[in-house]
């Protein structure tokens, strides 16, 4: 009779597992539930096994962890000779002792057991943060993983002045923070503007790190800012060597009293415990997994009885209706595919300019008839740019589909591509330096939330001058994603037996060899910087008979000759040489013919934000003598157009 009442409802089944296992649980669990801000299972770096060195002492040096004496909330700590263990605690500046031990405590409880086999795990709360690694973590800058938490509010609050007063806020913040000692690197503080709510915001850094590397640290949170949180007035953004945060509901402190600071040199601890204490520890240590193991079989068998009873049920696309458009709708709003409502044509269909009945205007890709994706895979493929949500990326609306015929709606952008005004001699004088650095910092912002902060890993492929759309206000916005790969978050690279993009704009481990990573649109992003700073193409010498080399040639031998300004745009008559110098250095770093040797865009973010980076050499770059070019041009097709306006592609179908 128990089964049939659990296998006929679920949820009294799993309210039943609750009760019955909750005295098991520990009592903190709840407390946790409510102010984690996120963890990270880091899978890349390996994983240990139960009877493992590495697990023996990393378990005693949890166990021991928060008995040793603070001051100032910053525990750096060791154990073990062979396979030894590293952790770091860090308490916001102004908690007080006996909260940070609770935090760290509460830290150590959820790690061990949502990251039960990696050797590398993090864990931020609202009052500490704390983690553990098989390598050395003390003095070392460490920007990823990088947690983005939006705290809600009371009040219907949003403002786009938040942004600005916050971002003032944090950057003046930001030195008092750096110029702290090995104890504490930590500043707040809060900003008043007459009719407005005070804002209170605080900064801080692991005490382990130098002023320039905190700087550096907060200065590349602070840039995140702007991008996701336009009118957003609680925030928390947190990475492994700092994180800041600001808040119109509570006043951040200044650090409380404390008594002389510890040492905090790099610690290996060797306490020996007692008897009753190994024997208490080894009890525990039973009895957790054997909770954990039972809970997971039970939650497993729950989790089948839902999947069974679903199975007949039609696999359908989530949100689907809320995506879809009306085939008639779209035929009325662009007077029925027009030729005068045509904005352009591509390799896979054509773009139509239509307005909606609510006044909207949208760009509408109509798909050609013998396209061979199916249905299900087009729909799928839209679900996944659906959840790509970023000022930086065009936005997808929804799709329609009725017979033969596939379309796809996306926000109107209203300056078409940049590829319209930056290589025709007249439009191309209304771009000056400030608005194309201002693209070239978009396009990096977007890049950075495709590989590093977005939900999926998304790699590009085909990023160039006509899938970067600029709206009224010449904001970048990147397009096209139907040749985009998704990654999972800790692989690397993938192979492909198919080669898609723009000849020009791919990287050569990729279009040789297949080898596809994030550092292959790290590349096709260095061919971009140098085109906007030079008003040419990159494949000049294809199509230009007095030009002898290709544009990435042309710029290596006057950066190597020191005359890097000679290949700026001549429409550029004012702005920054210095950001001009800069961008040119990190386009040659970009396009290095070593896939390790390029920086990631998280790094190209803070090169360009941070004037006080010293930024490496380059190495010679690829395709650097032209006749690659040709060898190329004999081995790959262009597998898109350069007419493309308001346009995404949807691949064909191939091996992902």
């Amino acid at each position: 009779m128990v089964w049939l009442t659990f296998s006929s409802s679920p949820s009294l089944f799993l309210g039943f597992l609750i009760f019955f296992f909750l005295p098991f649980c520990h009592r903190n669990r709840m407390a946790m539930a409510q102010d984690d801000l996120g963890w990270f299972c880091d899978n890349a770096e390996g994983n240990y096994t139960t009877n493992s060195p590495y697990k023996a002492n990393l378990n005693h040096l949890l166990s021991t962890f928060t008995t040793n004496q603070i001051d100032y909330g910053f525990y750096n700590l060791s154990y073990g000779h062979d396979h030894k263990a590293y952790a770091i605690g860090l308490c916001r500046g102004d908690v007080r002792p006996d909260t940070c031990r609770s935090c760290l405590t509460n830290s150590i409880t959820l790690l061990t057991n949502n990251c039960p086999t990696q050797t590398n795990a993090i864990v931020w709360y609202e009052d500490c943060f704390f983690r553990y690694s098989d390598r050395s973590l003390f003095g070392t800058l460490d920007l990823s993983p990088t947690r983005f938490v939006v705290l809600p509010v009371t009040n219907n609050v949003s403002d786009a002045r938040f942004t600005q007063l916050a971002t003032d806020l944090l950057q003046q913040l930001t030195p008092r923070a750096a110029s702290g000692d090995s104890r504490l690197k930590y500043a707040a503080g809060r900003i008043a503007v007459p009719n407005f709510p005070v804002l209170s915001g605080a900064v801080q850094c692991t005490p382990d790190l130098n002023s320039d590397d905190c700087s550096n640290c907060l200065d590349a949170s602070i840039a995140q800012v702007r991008d996701a949180y336009d009118t957003v007035p609680r925030v928390r953004i947190m990475k492994p060597s700092c994180n800041i945060r600001f808040d119109i509901n509570r006043l951040f402190q200044d650090p409380p009293a404390s008594s002389p600071p510890p040492n905090f040199s790099n610690t290996t601890t060797t306490t020996n415990t007692s008897p009753r204490g190994n024997k208490a520890r080894k009890l525990v240590l039973v009895l957790v997994p054997i909770i954990v193991v039972v809970l997971a079989a039970l939650l497993l068998i729950i989790i089948i009885i839902l999947r069974a009873r679903n199975s007949n049920k039609k696999n359908e696309i989530a949100n689907e209706e809320s995506l879809q458009f009306d085939f008639d709708t779209i035929k009325i709003a662009t007077n029925g595919f027009s030729d005068a409502n045509q904005l352009g044509r591509g390799g896979f269909g054509a773009v139509y300019k239509g307005r909606l009945p609510d006044g909207q205007n949208i760009a509408v890709k109509r798909l050609f008839q013998g396209s061979k994706q199916g249905d299900e895979e087009f729909k799928n493929e839209i679900v996944l740019v659906a959840k790509l949500q970023h000022r930086n990326l065009a936005q997808l609306l929804g799709f329609c589909f009725k017979q033969n015929e596939k379309l796809l709606i996306y926000e109107f952008v209203e300056n078409s591509s940049l590829e319209k005004f930056l290589f025709d001699p007249i439009q191309r004088e209304s771009l000056d330096w400030n608005t194309r650095y201002n693209i070239i910092q978009d396009i990096v912002r977007g890049l950075v939330y495709l590989h590093e902060d977005s939900q999926l890993r998304i790699i590009h492929r085909d990023l160039k001058v006509s899938n970067i759309l600029l709206d009224a206000e010449m904001n970048a916005k990147i397009s096209d994603f139907g040749t985009a790969r998704l990654f999972e978050h800790d692989q690397t690279r993938g192979d492909t037996r198919k080669i898609v993009g723009t000849y020009g704009y791919m990287a050569p481990e990729y279009a040789w060899h297949g080898k596809l990573s994030v550092k292959s649109d790290v590349f096709s992003f260095g061919v971009l910087v140098l085109e906007i700073l030079t008003g040419q193409k990159n494949n000049r010498a294809q199509t230009n008979k007095e030009i002898s080399e290709s544009l990435i040639s042309h710029a290596w031998r006057s950066w190597q000759s020191g005359n890097s300004l000679d290949i700026v745009d001549p429409c550029l008559k004012s702005g920054s040489k210095i950001e001009m110098a800069r961008c040119i250095h990190v386009g040659l770093l970009c396009v290095q013919e070593n896939p390790l040797e390029r920086p990631t865009m998280t790094t190209v973010l803070l090169m360009l934000n941070s004037g006080s980076t010293t930024l490496p050499r380059p190495s010679e770059p690829a395709f650097f003598i032209n006749s690659n070019y040709s060898k190329m041009s004999e081995q790959f097709v262009d597998h898109s157009s350069t007419q493309d306006v308001n346009e995404l592609s949807i691949t064909e179908l191939y091996p992902r």
